[in-house]
């Protein structure tokens, strides 16, 4: 019997949370998030006995609260809760780049080693500077009762990576790249392709 494996996808923040935006004020980070949380669940949907939850406000109106993501991931029995983000490093512009991916502080191994195939792929994708696996004590990795993982994909107060979290080329790297990593992690096999139906034979006319 197949294992179903439960997928929490979380994009980090609201599209009206206060200073989570470039300097600028040309990108703010939940529009990132949000892109590459969708299509990550998009292309989970092709994976074999996965289940996938959204524990953010797809429409970006509401920053729900840690606390609501956490309880909602909790309840549902999840397996796995990856919530991704974008960097900043102060306010202004900085040189400060690259990719980085949490766990818990008390770094749990399950959710190294998730962090490891995931940030690998996200360096391999988007050839950006490696800032390795790290761990933190962010409420979503203290509270969830299941491997839990945070990915940082770039830093919108530096110039070069801002113009990169804008476009859809880099955004679909980061996605196919987490989903990547969590395929690697959890040895997920993709749905077979639906076969064409058979052709009708033709009407005879005799």
């Amino acid at each position: 019997m197949k294992i179903m494996v439960k997928i929490v996808i979380d994009a980090g923040h609201g599209y009206n949370t206060p200073g989570k935006r470039t300097p600028d004020g040309s990108l703010r980070e939940w529009e990132f998030n949000s892109a590459v949380a969708s299509l990550v669940e998009k292309e989970l949907k092709n994976y074999e006995n996965v289940q996938v939850l959204r524990v953010d406000d797809i429409t970006g109106n509401t920053d729900v609260s840690l606390k609501t993501r956490t309880d909602k991931a909790n309840a549902w029995k999840a397996n796995v809760y990856v919530s991704i983000h974008a960097n900043a490093a102060g306010s202004g512009w900085s040189s400060a780049e690259g990719i980085e991916t949490f766990v818990y502080k008390t770094r749990p191994k399950e959710a190294v080693q998730l962090a490891a195939h995931v940030q690998n792929h996200l360096i391999r994708e988007t050839g950006r500077k490696n800032r390795g696996v790290k761990a933190a004590d962010f409420h979503v990795l203290r509270e969830t009762k299941m491997t839990a993982i945070l990915c940082e994909c770039g830093f919108m107060t530096n110039i070069e990576e801002a113009s990169l979290l804008k476009s859809d080329s880099y955004r679909k790297k980061c996605a196919e790249a987490i989903v990547q990593g969590l395929v690697e992690h959890y040895k997920l096999k993709k749905k077979a392709a639906a076969k064409p139906a058979p052709a009708k034979p033709a009407a005879s006319n005799q």
